[in-house]
This record gives C-alpha cells, sequence and structure tokens, in this order.
C-alpha cells in the first residue's frame, strides 16, 4: 500500500485532535483512500506536555523547519494560528512544493492573497475546510456542490461564542456581561473575547466566503463589523414581541456585480431557520440562483469537528497525489486569472430595515419630532411602541422601519440623538427578513 508523508506544526487542542483521528479511524481511512497517511514529524513549542494522545517521541520537535526540509513530507498541517509565524512557515513549505492544510482563517483573511498566489505559482495545493465552520463543509460545498450557480446570498452564524452569548440572553434575559462570564467559566470564550463578540473573527470567515462565492480579492477593511456588546435584553425582548430573534450575522449579497459583505447584529424572523441555531453551533445560510436556499449547520469549533475538516482537506490531497495532480478544483473555486480586486459596496449605500430604540424624554410631542426627522430624510415607520416610563423622565421608543438607505438612517439618528429630546444614544439593530425562498 502506498504511504504518503505528512508532518504536523502545532500540537494544541485541533493538533491533538488529528492525531487522534489518524490513530482511531486509520482503518476506515486507508479503506476510502487506498493509501497509509504516515504522520512523521510533530513540530510545536512543548512537546513534554501530555495531550492524552500516544505519539513515537522521536517524531516530536520543537523546530518546524525539519518538517519543511523533510523531502518525505508532502503535505504540512498548520495549526499554530495567528500571523508572522503561521504566513513564514506556510510560504516556506509551498517553496519547498509541498501542499498545505490550515484551520487559520486569520490567516487566509489577511495574507491569503500571498499565499494562494504563491501555491498557484508553485503548483501545489491549499486545503483549509476547518477555516469556516470547523467541522461543517460549507467551503467544499461551495467549490464543488454549488459549482453551477450563482450565489446570491450568503448569511452566516459563524462564531460559535457570540451565538451562545446570544441564546443565553435570549433564553434566561440575562444582561451581556453576566453571560460573558459564564461563557469563560465553561470555556465558551477567551479571557480576552474581543475577536468573538466583536465580530472580528466572523469577518475574517466571511472574507474567505466571498473569494470563494464572488471569486474577488477582499480587503478587510472593506467588510463593515459591529460586534454583539451593546446588545441587552431590553432589545432582545422587544425583538420577541415582534417576531424576530437577535443573531451575529455575516451577511454577503450580489446585486449585478455589487457586492455587500457585512457582519453584525441582525434581527431575524423566528421562522427562519438561523433563528434556531442556538448555543455554540454554527449555521451558513446560501441562497443560489439554481439550486434555492440550503443551509449548513453543525459544530463550528472544537477538537474533533474541526480535526476531522483538517483530516478532510488530508484526504483530498492524497487522493491527488496519488492520480498525480494537482488543483483538480482551483484553489479559490474561479481560476486563478479571473480571481478580481473588488471593491465592496460602501455600507451608507445599503439598504435595510432598522429596528431604533429611543431613550426620549418624557414631554409632549417628541414622537412627532422623531418622526418629522425620520420622515425629512425619506425613513417610514412601519411601527412603533412606546413603553412605560422606566427610568424617571425617559421613556423608550421603539421603531421598526421601512426599507431605507444607512446614510439616510445615520444622519437622522445624529439629529435625532444631538437634539435635547432624546437622553441616550438611540440603538440600532439592522433587520434581514429571510434572502431565500424559505423560512422567511
Amino acid at each position: 500500500m502506498k504511504k504518503i508523508g505528512i508532518g504536523l506544526v502545532g500540537f494544541g487542542t485541533v493538533g491533538t485532535g488529528v492525531v487522534r483521528i489518524l490513530q482511531e479511524n486509520k482503518g476506515v481511512i486507508e479503506d476510502r483512500l487506498g493509501a497509509s497517511i504516515v504522520l512523521r514529524k510533530i513540530a510545536d513549542l512543548d512537546i513534554t506536555t501530555d495531550r492524552g494522545v500516544k505519539v513515537d517521541r522521536k517524531i516530536l520537535t520543537t523546530d518546524a523547519g525539519e518538517l519543511i526540509d523533510d523531502p518525505d513530507i508532502s503535505i504540512l498541517i498548520e495549526l499554530i494560528g495567528g500571523y508572522d509565524a503561521a504566513k513564514e512557515i506556510t510560504l516556506k513549505a509551498i517553496g519547498k512544493g509541498k501542499h498545505v492544510v490550515t484551520a487559520n482563517k486569520a490567516l487566509l483573511a489577511v495574507h491569503g492573497d500571498d499565499i494562494f498566489g504563491e501555491a498557484h505559482s508553485r503548483g501545489v495545493d491549499i486545503g483549509f475546510e476547518a477555516s469556516v465552520g470547523g467541522g461543517i463543509p460549507v467551503i467544499r460545498s461551495i467549490k464543488e456542490g454549488l459549482v453551477a450557480n450563482h450565489i446570491k446570498v450568503i448569511f452566516g452564524i459563524l462564531n460559535g461564542t457570540s451565538n451562545y452569548i446570544l441564546s443565553e440572553m435570549t433564553s434566561k434575559g440575562k444582561e451581556f456581561g453576566d453571560v460573558l462570564k459564564a461563557a469563560q467559566n465553561k470555556g465558551y470564550a477567551e479571557a480576552d473575547p474581543t475577536f468573538d463578540i466583536e465580530g472580528i473573527d466572523t469577518a475574517h470567515k466571511l472574507a474567505i466566503l466571498l473569494s470563494l462565492a464572488y471569486g474577488i480579492k477582499v480587503d478587510l477593511g472593506d467588510i463593515y463589523v459591529e460586534g454583539i456588546s451593546k446588545i441587552t435584553p431590553l432589545d432582545i425582548e422587544f425583538a420577541k414581541e415582534l417576531g424576530y430573534t437577535i443573531k451575529l450575522l455575516a451577511i454577503a449579497k450580489e446585486e449585478g456585480r455589487r457586492i455587500e459583505a457585512r457582519v453584525h447584529p441582525t434581527l431575524l424572523p423566528n421562522c427562519h431557520l438561523l433563528s434556531m441555531v442556538n448555543e455554540a453551533y454554527n449555521a451558513i445560510f446560501i441562497d443560489g440562483d439554481a439550486v434555492g436556499s440550503t443551509m449548513f449547520y453543525g459544530k463550528g469549533a472544537g477538537m474533533m469537528p474541526t480535526a476531522s475538516a483538517v483530516i478532510s482537506d488530508v484526504l483530498e490531497i492524497c487522493r491527488n497525489i496519488m492520480k498525480g495532480s494537482s488543483r483538480r478544483v482551483p484553489l479559490l473555486s474561479f481560476q486563478h486569472e479571473k480571481i478580481r480586486a473588488q471593491k465592496i459596496k460602501n455600507m451608507s449605500d445599503v439598504t435595510s430595515r432598522y429596528y431604533l430604540r429611543f431613550s426620549a424624554i418624557d414631554k409632549p410631542g417628541v414622537l412627532s419630532k422623531i418622526s418629522g426627522i425620520l420622515g425629512n430624510l425619506d425613513i417610514s415607520i412601519s411601527s412603533v411602541i412606546q413603553k412605560g416610563r422606566e427610568v424617571e423622565g425617559t421613556v423608550p421608543i421603539f421603531m421598526v422601519t421601512y426599507e431605507a438607505r444607512e446614510a439616510n438612517i445615520q444622519k437622522a439618528l445624529k439629529e435625532i440623538d444631538d437634539s435635547p429630546i432624546t437622553l441616550d444614544n438611540t440603538v440600532l439593530i439592522r433587520i434581514e427578513e429571510g434572502g431565500g425562498n424559505f423560512g422567511g
């Protein structure tokens, strides 16, 4: 039986899962592949801690260069995360003619142009299924299963930490800070959760999906990003009254040749399948012109789901090696020469429906003044509810608008918030009504 050598850089949680799958599922992998995968070396700064899997200590090293220079290693798995070191290791491995598998969404979102360009010129494969959605096979689905489609809409719940927090706030009525602390205690959130709760991690993943779906080079800075740290139980409760659920969504849309890309808290109808995705699960809703609406659901992180995606890439590349080919499927779905640079639609030009919560002073005529300012900027009101006084002298007013232009909404809110009729900045949450032909 043919043997294919691989090397692993990064023996952390996911790296341990990779080793476990290779050991525990060795038989089924060989039966499906028709070859034997041999783990020749593992590199990590810590090679003494017990990971709970047995490996020959002779294959452990602290020097990733040993893997890059080893001619018996055909595929290098990069699982160290971060930017600089990961980029250096990846590019050096590609330069040696090795195929690379990575779960590093931040690396690909920021340095993907360099990495994919070098891989194309060297004729090697890059596997990155685990970079978006953990164990959910969404990347392979876009590259192959949906290859005949113009993708019209992508909605993604792509960060388990944020989804867990919003789910807990929704089901238990707790404050954001309290749920975040609980999530950290359970290991769902990092000690520094900024990337998760402020939408940065989701934006990294959206950048990768944009390249695959539309064949464009994406400047991460062009993606509008807003996190969930300002969401309150009051907003969640009112969303429920309106028939909506709040989710942190990655949103991509194509209209003509113009592409929207944004990450922010979003009100979704309760009947939409994404509204039913709870806890730390991920889901990606994709609407194609031929296939219609599809949704991919599963665990977006964790040792074994992510390792499963990593191994799937390893096997795909092994099959190419066995057939004497590479890049049977283009690295980013589109042919390399067809990938183009494109500016993302400016957020000020986006149109949406909006949920607005005003902290209005408790005086006659305030509602009419707010409505007048909105009307002057072509913003029509769909519904309005004024709640009872919660703080002396202040009443919350909730509004839902019809579709309006973002620039007009922002101008209106600045005028309202700068006036004496409100005592705090207005809360704004955008609304999406489904994006496809089911669940909305």
